[in-house]
């Protein structure tokens, strides 16, 4: 009696690993992005605090050079009241280069109030 063989076979090893390791590589430029969205966000958060749209973007500015912040500017923040309130607005977009010609594409947006 013959036994059949079970199990993946070293070309698909080889293909199952190439598409983790992609996989990885995407996941390793994504997630900075990440982490600077919520510094961002926690800006803009300490933003609201200002009285005048100057002030918020002042405020912005400096929270953003201790949190190493370089995709946006508080030149960049749309600074509104609603009611008693301020509220702080972003929206960027961040290009990661993969090959060749592709890029991805991400883009963030967020809201202080």
């Amino acid at each position: 009696m013959k036994h059949h063989q079970r199990g993946i076979s070293f070309i698909g090893i080889l293909f199952v690993g190439g598409i983790l390791v992609c996989g990885g590589i995407l996941a390793a430029q994504v997630f900075p992005t990440l982490v600077e969205y919520q510094a961002i966000n926690k800006a803009a958060g300490k933003a609201r605090e200002g009285n005048t749209v100057a002030e918020a973007r002042s405020i912005f500015d400096k929270a953003a050079q201790i949190d190493d912040i370089k995709s946006i500017t508080g030149k960049d923040l749309e600074v509104t009241k609603e009611g008693d309130k301020t509220v702080v607005a972003f929206a960027y977009n961040k290009e990661i280069h993969m090959a060749g010609p592709a890029f991805l594409l991400l883009k963030y947006n967020g809201r202080a109030k």
